[in-house]
This record gives C-alpha cells, structure tokens and sequence, in this order.
C-alpha cells in the first residue's frame, strides 16, 4: 500500500486485511496459502477424508461381501487387497494433491497429457453426485416416516396386495371341477370361483415383506420398469431439495465450514453403530447372525476362488475412494509440510475397521430376524438398497421401540452419505476454483449454491416412479470401469511417465528424507504390483459385464445405450485433452508428444518458499494456462 495516499499506515493496513477477508472469507487470517486456503485444524482435514471414505458401501455392501465370501477368511484378502492396491494409490492422491495445492484437474500440470484423466473422475464425481444425494433423500424419507407410534412398514396396510406376507402363501393348489376333474389352479382363481383346494395339493411360495412392498409401493411408488416414467413423486422430491440444501448450507464457506459440520456427520454414525451393535448383541439370535458374519462360518476353502479377490480388490478400491477426484481435492488445502503418509494410513485404517465394525452392527439384529421369523440367516441377509430399505426395516419394525431405532438408523445413513456428498462437491468447486481464481474469490456463495441447485434439477428424474431404475443405471455405468480407467492412467502416468523417484523427492520436500528401506514398498507397488492389480479388475470386470436390471426387470435397449453414452462422456476426455494437448505444444509430431509428457513451466509447489533449488525457476502457478505447454526443450520459461 502506499504510505503517501494514507497518513496512517497501519491503520490503513489493517482496513486492507478486513476487504481481503470480506472477499475471501474461506480463508483465514492465519492460513499459509492466503489465495486458496487451508484447513483450519488438522482434525478438520482428517475427519473430512474419513468421512469421503467411510460411506453407506461400508455398512450396506462390506458385511455382504465378507458373509457371502468366506465369513472371516475373507479380510485376509481384503486386507492384502488394502496394502497392495487401497493405500499405495490413495497415499499418492493425498501427496500429488498437497504439494502442489491444486484441484484434479489443475494438478495435472504434472502431465499435461492427461489432463483429461482430471476431466473423467471430475465428471464421473458429478454423475454420482446426482444419484448419491437421491439415497440421501430416501433417507431422510424413512426417517420422517418413522415419527409414528408404529412404523407404517410393521404390516401389511391398505397399499399391500395379496402377496404381503411374512410367511409363504399358496399361489396354486388343485381343485375338483363339476365333471369331477383334478386340475392345478392359479390360488386366487379358485377363491374367485368359490372353488376349495384339495388338502396338501398347496403350492407355497415365500410372500413379500411388509417392508419390501412399503419401499416399492410407497416409498418409490416404483413403475413397471424405465420406459414408465410416471410422475414426480413429490415427497421424495422434497426430501431431495433438503438434502441439498443441507449440502449447500454446509459448504458455502467451503473448508471453512464443511470443516466444522464433520465433526458431527462423521462422529456420529460410530455413536449409532455402537449403539446399534450393543442392541442387537442383547437379542436372542444375535449370536446366530454373527456366527454367519465372522465367526464359526469362516470357509477358507473360499480363499481358492478369484471371485473372492476380486471381490476383496474392487470393495477395497471404491469404499476409499480412490480416482475420484476427491482426495485430491480435499488434500490440496493442507499446509505443503503436513504428514500426509501419517494421515493415509490412519484414514485407510480407520475405513477398513469401520466396515468390519458396521457388519457386527448389521448382523447381529438380522440374526434376531431369522431368529423370531424360523429362517436361516442366508434367507434374511441383504445387500445394497434391499439391504438398507427392506431387510433392516423390516428387523428393526420388530423391536421393541421401533420407531426410535428407525430414525436412529436412517439418521446415520444420512450422515454417512452427507460426508461423502460433502467432499464430492467439494471436488467441483475446487476445481472451478482452479479454473477461474478471480471469479470463485468473489462469488463463492452463488456459485456453490448454484452448483447444488443444477444439480437438484438433473436428479429429479431420479425422484420419479421410474427413478430407482435412473440411479441404478447411473450406479452401474458410471461408478464401475471407468474410475478404473481413470486409476490405471493415473498411476502410470505419474509413476512411469513423471517419474516414481522424482514424485518421491516431490514427496520428501514434504515430509522430510526417507531412507531407501522405507520407499522399497511403495516402489514395488506404485510401479509394478498395483497397476498389476488394477488392469486385471479392469479387465475382469469387462468381462464380467452384463446388462443392468433392477429387481428382474432388464434394461430397454435404449437405456442401457444411454448409460454407455454417459460413461463414454466422460472418459472421452482423455484421448480429447491430449489431442488439444499436442496440437498446442511446438516442434514436430515426435517432439509435441515428448514435451506433452514433461510437466508444465508452472508445476511445483503453490508456494514460493516451498520451491528450494528443485523449482527455483519454476513459473507462478497463479499465471494462465498459456505456460503450461512445455517449450520444445523442454525448460521452464522465464517469468
């Protein structure tokens, strides 16, 4: 500031910091990077990652998976799975993130080449943002509807049919006719006829819970498959804009505030599973239900199938999150000397434990179900949407106080899927932060909200009668192959292309040298083990692929093109962004390729003081992108 246009010159100073602050109220006075940003606490940061991490997978898709594989003898695999494939890549997200304090698709600076990898997992993160606050809203739909002295699910009520059943009920049976014939008739037939069936000619088949017709009939108000769009259902459509509105509540301040909502939405739902576990571990057949989960059903003959890895690799890859975008994202607020190997393993540990925990929580009530309902275990467990929306209602509608566990239940699933949202967003605005600086300094409000606002708009579609059929085509295109692709590129890219021991020095600036023993680990599965890993999931799960279907209704042809074409928009960007890439870059064919894959004149830490003799020459990162195409030699450009 200049002294001569004001007398007073710290008074003016100080004038000037409160504008700033004004204008760029997501960061804070004591933040080391004033343009961007950072944590307010290092709790802030870890209680964020856990809480991308730890999702409503962890508590509907992992005890399933741990049951139906082997009970116990299945974290061997998944334990392996985590120190080959989960915890190498997630430590290199958190890393490349933080030291250079941009958003997934900036930090690909790195690589110019790939920046369209940033591009597939920031679209991706955006398709499954859309579906991922509708659960959200069903949700917050069962939790409303729990505030009654019974839970509307407990029996079958004026929206059952004939099939609403705890137990089996006859469909066919024989009957005499006048002539006297024996014939096989359809059950309901032969009652509209006054017709008696023959004793012990019943055909049984088991009926439809009172749960699973609440959630078809009522909560959905499903449609006979996707070409029956019907109307919006209005209920959940409203639960859909709460959920956003919380969302947006949460993260207009950005880290700032998300940073202290975490503290709830992240702690809250071990409070609920403790509760939740200490409950059922007082029911009779609790020790039934965990027995199947963990205990006495341990089948290591199991360990023999790759079905069983591959189960174990694929759930270790998604429940963390990796290649979404996301860590990246929430990483790049942290101080440039922040330990984040430290912050990797306590957060992959601490998601890894809390799936194993949740399946003790889940189990031991729905071994109380089979208990009182005379069936075994395998006949009540779920997994998914079943799991969270019909089998737990139904066990929880037979407690004693129902209700309260009911909304205890759907809070956490609330919470559990608010954190992830949270992050996910995050992971837009951050990079529209990247993109445009001046323009999010200013408006961070408007735009976040109206971030949340399109994408309220794009997923009322999913709040339809057809809506499951939406989400469940959005989760299986989106949420599959294409983050693998996304990893694979990723991986490769920085290991093989960049370099794994120049990335390793990037890293020691950071945290400090290392001695060679500590990265001989990370070397062998950065560069061979984990790329390994992740082509043959990729490779299996191509071949493995099958026409998506919900409930036994497939998929119209139309549909199932239109859930390619969406996983094709988002991967398209690779190959686009490297052509656009080359075609910037000078020299001949050969020699744009080779500079493509340097990294650009403005890559490096954020900071000037961070840089040392590494990036003493490096260009500041705060300039436009017309430095980030490398010259045909390949040096930095002079600033």
């Amino acid at each position: 500031m200049d002294k001569l246009k004001c007398p007073n010159f710290f008074k003016c100073r100080g004038k000037e910091k409160v504008t700033a602050s004004s204008e760029n109220f997501h960061v804070g006075e004591n933040d080391e990077n004033q343009d961007r940003g950072n944590w307010s606490k290092k709790s802030d940061y870890l209680l964020s990652m856990v809480g991308y991490a730890v999702g409503l997978g962890n508590v509907w898709r992992f005890p399933y998976l741990t049951y139906n594989n082997g009970g116990g003898a299945f974290l061997i695999p998944y334990a392996i799975m985590l120190a080959l494939a989960g915890l190498p890549l997630f430590f290199l997200e958190c890393s490349l993130g933080q030291f250079a304090s941009l958003g997934p698709v900036s930090v690909w600076r790195i690589l110019p080449l790939f920046q369209g990898v940033g591009i597939t997992m920031v679209l991706i993160s955006i398709f499954v943002t859309i579906y991922y606050n509708v659960i959200i809203a069903y949700s917050l739909y069962y939790m409303f509807a729990s505030f009654q002295s019974e839970l509307p699910w407990k029996n079958c009520s004026y929206w059952a049919d004939e099939n609403c059943s705890r137990s089996p009920i006859v469909t066919h049976c024989n009957v005499s006719t006048i002539l006297g014939e024996i014939i096989q008739v359809n059950k309901s037939w032969a009652d509209i006829n006054n017709l008696n069936c023959i004793n012990g000619s019943e055909i049984y088949q088991p009926g439809q819970l009172p749960s699973e017709q609440y959630w078809n009939k009522v909560a959905l108000r499903r449609s006979s498959g996707m070409d029956e769009t019907g109307e919006i259902v209005w209920y959940l459509a409203l639960c859909l804009l709460l959920a956003w509105l919380i969302v947006g509540a949460a993260l207009f301040k950005g880290i700032k505030s998300s940073g202290k909502v975490v503290y709830f939405t992240a702690i809250f739902p071990y409070v609920v599973l403790l509760i939740l576990l200490i409950r059922g571990a007082t029911l009779e057949g609790a020790s039934k239900g965990i027995s199947y989960y963990i205990g006495a059903q341990s089948n290591f003959t199991k360990l023999r199938e790759a079905e069983v890895w591959k189960d174990a690799a694929t759930q270790i890859f998604y429940s963390l999150s990796v290649a979404w975008g996301g860590l990246v994202a929430l990483s790049s607020y942290n101080k440039f000397n922040n330990n984040c190997f430290s912050d990797a393993i306590v957060v992959c540990l601490t998601n890894c434990l809390t799936s194993v925990f949740a399946g003790f929580a889940i189990f031991s009530i729905l071994g109380h179900m089979a208990h009182i309902s005379g069936k075994e275990v395998s006949q009540v467990v779920k997994s998914g949407f079943d799991l969270a929306f019909i089998a737990y209602p139904e066990a929880l509608a037979q407690l004693p106080g129902g209700p309260f566990w009911s909304i205890l239940f759907f809070f956490m699933l609330l919470t559990l899927g608010l954190d992830s949202q949270f992050a996910s967003i995050e992971t837009i605005t951050t990079t529209i932060q990247d993109l445009f600086p001046k323009v999010m300094k200013k408006m961070r409000v408007p735009i976040t909200l109206g971030c949340c606002l399109v994408l309220f708009l794009l997923g009322l579609v999913c709040v339809t009668q057809a809506g499951i059929y939406w989400v469940h085509l959005i989760d299986h295109f989106c949420a599959g192959w294409g983050i693998l692709i996304a990893a694979i590129l990723e991986i490769i890219g920085i290991i093989w292309i960049y370099g794994g021991n120049r990335f390793i020095e990037d890293i020691e600036m950071m945290i400090g040298a290392k001695r060679w023993i500590f990265w001989l680990w990370w070397r062998a599965c950065w560069f061979v083990i984990t790329p390994l890993l992740l082509i043959a999931i990729l490779i299996w799960s191509l071949v493995k692929f099958h026409r998506p279907e919900y409930a036994k209704i497939p998929y119209p042809d139309w549909g199932v093109a239109l859930g390619w074409c969406m996983i094709i928009f988002c991967i398209i960007w690779i190959p686009i962004m490297a052509v656009i890439k080359i075609i910037q870059a000078e020299g001949n064919i050969f020699q744009r390729i080779v500079n493509c894959c340097r990294p650009a004149s403005n890559w490096g830490p954020y900071l000037e003081r961070h840089r040392g003799e590494r990036y003493k020459d490096m260009v500041d990162p705060k300039k436009e992108t017309d430095h980030e195409i490398p010259t045909v030699s390949g040096s930095r450009k002079p600033e």
